[in-house]
């Protein structure tokens, strides 16, 4: 009885968190973000110009686009049609329940954990969709302006948690996501894209089940001493990941894996050897490698001589993105745009959605609006990633990257650097693909402890 009194108590508290989060972060959504006419704007790769001759700045939610000329407003709605696109992954409630816990919302804890699926999901797009796939109806959920997001998080906060304006709002969406879908006559490959689409999205699904969920991602990271409303770090982010590659059962996930550096170092043939590991027993074809680099970006605060470094890798088509954010709040940094970065904010609590079901609503999983912060604001510990199909591809990387990173270091030693070898060579012990029966070995338990804590080797 006593048990279920304290699992009550729980759940109105996950309520609770979840409207002052609501409410907290709502205003997140109302402001507006302007961009310079007169600068390039780049999106993970993509560079896009808005100049004009006159001077002043630019809203993205088309408010003014009557001003500026067509080849401009075709620039703005490219780039805006390309961030939608990108897999938003925020707080959600209502979930089933976490294992071992009792709660139902990551409200206020899962926001470095939201971060680090976004940075994956950009990965799984790269490998499955390309650089080039943009959603056919990505305009079409910025039609329903910031205010309307607002408006709608105030009938959640006065409707005291009641679920039938949720469900009235995605019965909505569902309706006009089949109207849309009636419309268009999807060609062969569009079709694929759209299965591709809806099933990494699903992989992403808030249920025990979805390979990359937040309840397995807390599985593997009870293995590191993590638990259910602890906060994660951008690294111990990091490893949970590569271990929920390394688990998922999916076939088409097999031809995927995940490298984490080491102490600021990525060892060539580490890479390669995954890269290289057989998919199965019939092929012995190369897995593509999604690389993830826990760095720390200066002391107690950025150190603004990295800014052309992270403004460079965000300028590479293979970067899947920045895991980082302010201090004890997490952000997906995808772009920038003079010393602002571009990012996608989790801090906006959002209804469960079951991707199980055909035909599940996207709209909520695709942002429809960018923010913009000042580079000098970030908090210095970070995780970057980056994207390889093949051997050749991570080579061509690696020499790309070292290059960047040579020229941009005032310092002595780089931020990172690539080494020729395996870690074994240089006396630091190799993590196992695969072990039976504990998913982190003794060494990366240790390293994991240590990077919880944020205590990263400055060079």
């Amino acid at each position: 009885m006593e048990a279920t009194g304290t699992d009550e108590v729980e759940k109105i508290k996950s309520k609770f968190m979840s409207a002052w989060h609501n409410m907290k972060y709502s205003w997140v959504l109302k402001t507006k973000t302007y961009f310079s006419r007169n600068s390039p704007v780049f999106l993970l790769g993509k560079c896009y110009h808005f100049k004009t001759d006159e001077s002043g700045e630019l809203s993205t939610d088309g408010s003014n686009f009557d001003k500026i000329n067509v080849e401009i407003s075709g620039n703005v709605e490219e780039f805006r049609k390309d961030f939608i696109s990108r897999i938003w992954l925020t707080y959600r409630e209502e979930f089933p329940q976490i294992k071992g816990s009792a709660l139902t919302t990551d409200c206020g804890w899962g926001c470095t954990l939201r971060t680090g699926q976004m940075l994956l999901a950009q990965g799984l797009m790269l490998h499955f969709l390309g650089r080039a796939w943009v959603w056919p109806d990505a305009l079409d959920i910025d039609n329903s302006d910031s205010e309307s997001w607002t408006a709608h998080t105030v009938k959640k906060l006065t409707a005291s948690f009641e679920a039938s304006l949720t469900a009235e709002r995605e019965s909505k969406i569902l309706s006009n996501h089949h109207q849309g879908t009636l419309k268009r006559n999807c060609d062969d490959s569009e079709m694929r894209n759209e299965v591709y689409h809806r099933k990494i999205i699903s992989w992403f699904g808030d249920s025990p089940l979805a390979a990359f969920g937040l309840h397995q991602l807390i599985e593997y990271g009870k293995k590191s001493g993590k638990i259910a409303g602890d906060w994660y770090g951008p690294a111990v982010v990091a490893h949970i990941l590569r271990k929920a590659v390394e688990e998922a059962r999916d076939p088409e996930l097999q031809g995927v894996t995940v490298y984490v550096a080491q102490d600021c170092t990525v060892y060539s043939s580490d890479v390669i050897d995954r890269q290289c590991s057989f998919m199965d027993s019939g092929k012995a074809d190369t897995k593509a490698v999604i690389i993830l680099v826990p760095v720390r970006l200066g002391g107690e605060r950025t150190n603004m001589d990295y800014l052309e470094f992270v403004k460079g890798i965000l300028s590479l088509e293979y970067c899947v993105g920045i895991i980082g954010g302010k201090p004890k709040q997490s952000y997906y940094f995808a772009g920038f745009q003079d010393d602002s970065l571009i990012y996608m904010d989790p801090h906006y609590c959002q209804s469960f959605v079951d991707v199980s079901i055909k035909d599940f609503p996207l709209e909520s999983f695709h942002c429809p609006s960018p923010k913009k912060m000042s580079f000098k604001k970030m908090d210095p510990s970070c995780t970057i990633g980056f994207y390889c199909r093949t051997v050749q591809d991570f080579e061509k990387a690696s020499e790309e990257i070292t290059k960047m990173l040579k020229s941009s270091s005032k310092e002595k030693y780089p931020l990172f650097t690539f080494v020729k070898g395996h870690s074994r060579d240089y006396d630091f012990a190799s993590s196992p693909l695969r072990e039976e029966n504990d998913l982190f070995s003794e060494d990366e338990k240790k390293r994991l402890k240590r990077f919880s804590t944020e205590e990263f080797v400055l060079l």
